[in-house]
């Protein structure tokens, strides 16, 4: 079974924002952020290709943004908000805020 890498020791912030600022990973990041609970790699209403959004899924974790876990034949993905908030007080509401209003 191939297992996600860890996440990031340390974020840096050029890769943070290079990783939020497209639009389908900040979709993703939103619609993670929103969500209740852990949510299902098949689960993202983004309007691109199951590989593709394996690579947005790729540049997030590699950034440190998000986590993907297995759980059984799921993958879930996580946001990692407090490692964020630690790093970047204030950044990811503030992104997450601009987007709404870009939406509406």
């Amino acid at each position: 079974m191939r297992q996600n890498p860890a996440p990031p020791a340390t974020l840096d912030l050029a890769v943070v924002l290079h990783a939020l600022a497209d639009p389908v990973r900040l979709a993703v990041v939103s619609q993670i952020a929103s969500a209740p609970d852990d949510v299902a790699c098949g689960s993202f209403d983004v309007p691109v290709t199951k590989s593709t959004l394996s690579h947005h899924f790729k540049i997030l974790r590699e950034a440190g943004v998000i986590e993907t876990r297995r759980d059984g034949i799921r993958s879930l993905n996580t946001l990692r908000r407090a490692a964020l908030d630690k790093a970047f007080p204030g950044l990811l509401d503030a992104i997450l805020a601009a987007q709404d209003k870009h939406i509406d």
